[in-house]
């Protein structure tokens, strides 16, 4: 009995040693965030490569970005289909599922991101960073004979990428990182230097190791210390 105590407190242990400890592509290495407008940061701007951060069999990936215009979400009676053409607009649109219903414009606007939340369908919109237009959270509503929705919160600067994790949602924007939980908002990190270095993805493992991908590298935020350590490609 006592040997099977032993070896479950080594394996609790080690598991949770390995959960604190995320190991990153030798690719990137690891430096001081550049500050905004900087030398290092002008070089990391003008970088042709962009990463993209996953989790793959409980493990940090990071891959090329491919950009996508285009996001959606199906329901019972058709889909939801967000465009987001930046400064030229987008739209949120409804699709039917039958053939003879037409498709219509639920709302003009660049749509980010469409997903389900706590049983309902939310989506995000933005504008490209350049006009310096914030987004927004909004919530439909599909119970009616209409299709309609209502602004949930604002953001401080144009959302980029977003996750949920433990039922909060995680978004990174031009230069803040927020944490929406039960629908209100907390702005963890605020005019980092990642500002137009164009964050696209997060993979979130706990909130010691949170990973946002972005124009030359990848940045760990540790959410419970508040600390932001960046990894540059080599």
């Amino acid at each position: 009995m006592k040997n099977f105590i032993v070896f479950f407190l080594s394996f609790f242990i080690l598991k949770s040693f390995g959960q604190n400890r995320i190991d990153v592509p030798k690719a990137f290495e690891k430096t001081i965030p550049p500050k905004a407008w900087s030398v290092d940061w002008d070089k990391l701007h003008s970088s042709e490569n962009e990463f993209q951060v996953f989790i793959t069999d409980e493990k940090l990936e990071v891959l090329k970005y491919k950009e996508s215009k285009i996001c959606e979400i199906k329901t019972l009676d058709g889909k939801f289909v967000g465009i987001n053409l930046v400064e030229w607009g987008g739209k949120l649109l409804f699709v039917p599922s039958e053939s003879e219903k037409k498709s219509f414009t639920v709302k003009d606007g660049d749509i980010k991101f469409i997903f389900s939340y706590k049983d309902k369908i939310y989506f995000i919109e933005g504008i490209s960073a350049m006009h310096n237009s914030p987004g927004a959270l909004y919530e439909l509503d599909t119970s009616g004979s209409t299709i309609s929705y209502k602004k949930i919160l604002d953001f401080d600067d144009v959302p980029q990428a977003f996750t949920i994790y433990q039922d909060k949602i995680f978004v990174v924007g031009h230069k803040n990182f927020y944490i929406i939980n039960d629908l209100k908002k907390e702005m963890i990190f605020e005019n980092t230097f990642w500002r137009s270095l164009d964050p696209n993805s997060i993979a979130v493992f706990n909130n010691k190791n949170v990973f946002v991908g972005m124009r030359g590298g990848i940045a760990k935020l540790d959410l419970t210390k508040k600390v932001l350590t960046f990894y540059k490609n080599n």
